[in-house]
């Protein structure tokens, strides 16, 4: 009798990925056997970054989680509904951060619609690190278009790619 694995889709447009991404990731990576980070393409968000640009990014700053975590991790993009993705994919769970009262209003009622699509894909939440609550990638964004410093809030690699698509490098 074979083991099944547990798939999780840990879903986001993550432009930039914050380290409020990055905890909710390695958290996520001790949940299930594989792990894939769903970058969506959504143009109506209006992204900063290309989703190539996205997906590489993620790719870069996760690559060290499958040997510290003993997971495989997969990025991949999607523009489809969410749900349909999840089963195109054999996901049974969707991972999803939560930082604030907002955030849980917005998720209770995603995943109240997500049960009607197909019951058997459950969404665990995780609670941000108190110390990244905060961190949204629109606010990154907008402190450095006004030559605010984001190291804080994301890695110093993810804080180059930043300023290099501003024209501020």
């Amino acid at each position: 009798m074979s083991v099944q694995k547990r798939i999780g889709l840990y879903p986001g447009t993550f432009d930039p990925i914050t380290l409020g991404h990055m905890d909710i990731i390695e958290r996520s990576a001790g949940l299930v056997d594989h792990l894939i980070i769903g970058v969506s393409n959504n143009p109506s968000k209006k992204p900063l970054f290309s989703i190539e640009e996205r997906i590489d990014m993620v790719q870069r700053e996760t690559a060290h989680l499958a040997a510290e975590k003993g997971v495989t991790l997969e990025v991949r993009s999607f523009d489809c509904l969410m749900m349909t993705f999840v089963e195109q994919i054999g996901a049974s769970v969707i991972l999803r951060g939560l930082r604030a009262v907002s955030d849980f209003e917005y998720e209770f009622q995603m995943t109240a619609m997500n049960y009607q699509l197909n019951p058997n894909v459950e969404t665990v939440f995780l609670m941000a690190d108190p110390s990244l609550q905060a961190i949204a990638s629109r606010l990154v964004k907008e402190i450095a278009i006004y030559d605010g410093e984001i190291s804080k809030f994301v890695t110093s690699t993810v804080r180059e790619d930043v300023l290099v698509k501003l024209g501020k490098k």
